[in-house]
This record gives C-alpha cells, structure tokens and sequence, in this order.
C-alpha cells in the first residue's frame, strides 16, 4: 500500500495568528500600490514563515504520540547532555526520552523513528524534509500544491506601561513583533524515503496537535501566552490528487464523491495497516 503514498503530503493549518519565534522574511518590495508601510492595514506585503518553529511543533507532536504508544523519543538535545539547567536531561529521560543515539545499536542501524525522520546524530541526514510556508494576501496568487498559504503579515506593537498613577500609563519599553493573520494553507513535506510507520506518525501527531492546540507546550511559535499560536490542522488525505488538493482550499466547493471515496479507503484501509507498521517500530526499541 505504501507505493500509492506520493514522497509529498500536506498539512493543513489554519491559525487567526501566527507569532514564531524565528520572525517572518517579507517581500515588502512588493506590496501593491506603493505602500510598504508594514502597519498600515491595506498592505498587501507576503513573505515566508520559516521552517525551524513548525519543525518544533511537528517534532513535539510526533514525541507524544510515540509515548502515548508506550515507547521513547531519541532526545532533541545535544548527545552529550551539556545543557545550562541542572536534572533538565534526567527529567526528559524519565518522561519518555532516551539518550540521543542510544537507538542505534539495533540491526538496521536506522534508530528509532524520531532519529530516523529528524536525524540529527553523527552527522545523519533526516528522512523528512520541513519547508517554509510561503504566504500571500492575495489568494488567487497562493499556489497550495506548493505548500503555499493565504495570510495577511502586520508588525504589531506591544508596550509595557508604568503602573504608578502620576505616569499615566506612560510607556515603559516597546516591543515590537512580526506576525502573520488570518493564516489558511498547507505545509508541504516530503519523505526521502516513504515507510508506513512515518505516515501514521505523521498522522497521529497532527491530531495529537489538534486535539491539544490550546495547551500550552502545544502551540506554535513564539508568544504563545498571546494566543499567536492556536493552530488547527490536519493532514490533508495523501490520496488526493493536484486537483482534489486545490479543491480543499476552494471555499465554494465540496468534496466530490471519489474524494469521499479516497477518504473511506484511506480511513479504513491505508492508515490500520500504516499504524501496525509503527506498532511494530515502537516495540522493536
């Protein structure tokens, strides 16, 4: 079944604002009309979000639903536990990690399937690739194949105010952060190498990161205190064709009946099968 899975799936994320820590690359030589005023509203200025917070959240995800199944997660950390707060490595050993690289004394030398999809010890390259999300305030120009979104970027102030009565509120210390609303496209990932264990991962940590999106360990991004990083997602059926996957996108249109179709196949045939394969991997370590 695994050889009908495309090296390419979709995520779907649909967040009211995006806030990452890594900050947004903007295209603001482009903005319509002249205006490159970043806070004006009317900007029509796009961008990119960058890959490194999304690959967090994705990681974290895949983390808990490997636990949830009874096993452990190759630590995220430096192999050498050289970290700058004392017991951090030992508590995340006792929560469900074990020690980077510990994983690779197993026949196939592939790991665990967290070291095998990130990669990340001995200068091993990870399975799955993570890209950007291009996005657009004009939806005609996102191209979703792509792995492209609709969203509109503002820089938005926050100020930090005295609390004395004779200030006035005067403001203390201004901060300002780059930010991305109204967020709806796909995240575009692709495998190197297409196993059944790392699709079901893949599709039990996106739930997990549904099911969790107002938990705080959960959000993604950079001012999660801020409710900039409430992120609905999903993973887009992996059975879809070009045109089924635009579809998703297209707010005046359904599902057609062979995509409903797709999802009956894929929900009670494709993914048990894909989910016993990851069974059988969390078992083996």
């Amino acid at each position: 079944m695994i050889e009908d899975i495309d090296r390419d799936v979709f995520v779907r994320i649909q967040t009211d604002l995006l806030v990452v820590g890594d900050s947004i690359m903007t295209d603001r030589h482009h903005a319509s009309n002249g205006n490159y005023e970043d806070n004006d509203p009317q900007n029509q200025i796009g961008g990119i979000i960058p890959a490194f917070s999304l690959s967090g959240w994705l990681r974290h995800g895949m983390e808990k639903a490997i636990q949830e199944r009874g096993g452990t997660a190759c630590h995220p950390g430096e192999a050498n536990a050289n970290f700058r707060k004392d017991g951090v490595y030992n508590r995340d050993l006792d929560a469900g990690y074990h020690p980077k690289g510990d994983c690779l004394e197993d026949e196939d030398g592939n790991g665990c399937v967290i070291l095998d999809l990130f990669g990340g010890f001995g200068n091993r390259p990870g399975k799955v690739m993570r890209r950007p999300i291009k996005f657009s305030p004009v939806r005609s120009s996102v191209d979703y194949t792509r792995g492209q979104a609709e969203g509109h970027y503002r820089r938005l102030n926050r100020n930090v105010v005295s609390r004395n009565e004779e200030d006035n509120r005067e403001p203390l210390r201004n901060a300002e952060l780059d930010a991305v609303g109204n967020l709806d496209g796909c995240w575009h990932l692709s495998f190197r190498e297409t196993k059944p264990e790392f699709v079901a991962l893949l599709a039990e940590a996106i739930d997990y990161l549904d099911a969790h999106k107002t938990d705080f360990m959960h959000q993604l991004g950079g001012a999660r205190n801020f409710g900039g990083g409430i992120v609905d997602c999903e993973l887009v059926n992996p059975l879809y064709n070009e045109t089924e996957l635009r579809r998703v996108f297209d707010r005046g249109k359904g599902n057609t009946n062979k995509m409903d179709d797709k999802d009956e196949k894929w929900e009670d045939e494709y993914l048990p099968e894909f989910q016993t394969a990851l069974a059988e991997r969390v078992e083996e370590v």
